[in-house]
């Protein structure tokens, strides 16, 4: 990754929006997943006319690692899921005790962020739609496979992810696991996913409030 590919996330999604647009109708089920990903989310539903929403994961670092994903959860209403990174949980073997702490600690942040988000919405309606699953890029994937398993319980009709940016390995495995998968960058030297970005600004929680309603979701 020697050079910026995007100059922000809304330019990511405008990428995003171009390579959608001959596979995603105006009934797509857009949901960004937060933060940075609903930036580049909104720029995706309003360009294709559909619905926008967002899906609440969070990565579950390591304890002496938190920067490592052991795993993640995700919330659709009142159903958590959880995905553990195998290869990393066998690896390390990190103490029980401690991972269900930080378990605890994520679900926390979970639920405040949902209801920062969402308020008192009910979950958007997934069974038998096209929902496009955007986030701003992919690191090891876990955040977006939990993304996918909560979401595969709602029998969507069809479900694709759409990501600006992501290591080879990840995006082949994901392709796997959805129906399909929208990654314009994909550079066999990639190391992080802010090397995509010329500005890859932390997102705060205004800046998802914002996104939801410049991309239009139904309040």
């Amino acid at each position: 990754m020697s050079r910026a590919r995007y100059a922000d996330r809304r330019d990511a999604g405008r990428v995003l929006a171009g390579a959608l647009a001959r596979r995603a109708g105006a009934d797509a089920l857009v949901l960004g997943l937060p933060r940075g990903g609903v930036v580049v989310a909104a720029e995706v539903a309003a360009a294709l006319g559909a619905e926008l929403d967002v899906l609440v994961v969070r990565k579950l670092g390591l304890p002496a690692q938190p920067e490592l994903a052991m795993g993640a959860i995700a919330a659709i209403g009142d159903t958590v899921e959880t995905v553990w990174v195998r290869a990393v949980v066998d690896r390390v073997a990190p103490d029980t005790t401690a991972v269900a702490a930080v378990r605890e600690r994520e679900l926390v942040e979970l639920r405040r962020r949902s209801a920062a988000y969402r308020g008192d919405r009910p979950p958007p309606g997934i069974p038998g739609r096209h929902v496009v699953l955007v986030d701003d890029g992919l690191a090891t994937g876990a955040t977006v496979r939990v993304a996918i398993q909560a979401l595969r319980a709602r029998a969507p009709g069809r479900l694709t992810v759409a990501v600006p940016v992501g290591p080879p390995a990840a995006v082949a495995q994901l392709a796997a696991e959805v129906d399909e998968l929208v990654c314009p960058y994909a550079p066999e030297g990639f190391r992080a996913v802010g090397q995509a970005y010329a500005d890859f600004t932390e997102t705060t929680d205004d800046d998802v409030t914002e996104a939801l309603g410049r991309g239009g979701v139904v309040s």
